[in-house]
């Protein structure tokens, strides 16, 4: 058994936060707003069900696009009886990406 050898540890990379561009970003999310009220539309019929999905929506939009207080009033409406006929999710994202100006994840902590 040799003892002599030094042992070398290599540095951790920080974890870096999603490194996509604001478009790619609106744009997924405008992808994922669009087939949400798309199943919506269907589903109206069946509340459990478009309340299932509503919140699955709101939370993929949260992690798309961080914390955004524009989410909320999306969240509240889809929750009204007869409004998942309105594509409530795209305008939602539409104003997010008109008023609240998506901005790339800083570095650092």
């Amino acid at each position: 058994m040799e003892t002599d050898k030094a042992i070398m540890l290599k540095p951790v990379e920080p974890a870096v936060p999603s490194q996509r561009s604001a478009r790619t970003r609106i744009a997924i999310a405008f992808a994922v707003a669009g087939v949400s009220d798309i199943l919506a539309f269907w589903a109206d019929i069946a509340p459990p069900f478009l309340w299932a999905l509503d919140l699955v929506t709101a939370a993929a939009l949260y992690v798309i696009l961080g914390k955004r207080w524009a989410l909320l009033p999306g969240l509240i409406a889809e929750a009204i009886p007869g409004v998942a006929l309105f594509p409530a999710w795209v305008l939602v994202v539409l104003s997010i990406s008109m008023y609240d100006g998506i901005k790339r994840p800083q570095k650092g902590y």
